[in-house]
């Protein structure tokens, strides 16, 4: 996936949770017991090295389930 497509989808569900980036950091931070910062997250997400358990733990505390779905042609 292209990354600024990941990046701008990941920070759209951030807003439309009601979120900042520094809120969803200190969730993360305070439920997965992390000490990341909105700098280390941000550069993850430009760099595409964000982790598939990173991205889990992000649509958790933002209460989003992702779903694999065959696609359908």
């Amino acid at each position: 996936m292209n990354n600024n497509i990941l990046k701008n989808e990941i920070k759209a569900k951030i807003t439309l949770s009601g979120y900042t980036m520094t809120e969803l950091v200190e969730l993360l931070n305070r439920k997965y017991d992390k000490k990341t910062t909105v700098q280390n997250l941000s550069n993850k997400l430009t760099r595409e090295t964000i982790s598939h358990k990173e991205i889990l733990e992000i649509a958790d505390v933002l209460n989003y389930e992702i779903v694999w779905q065959k696609k359908h042609k």
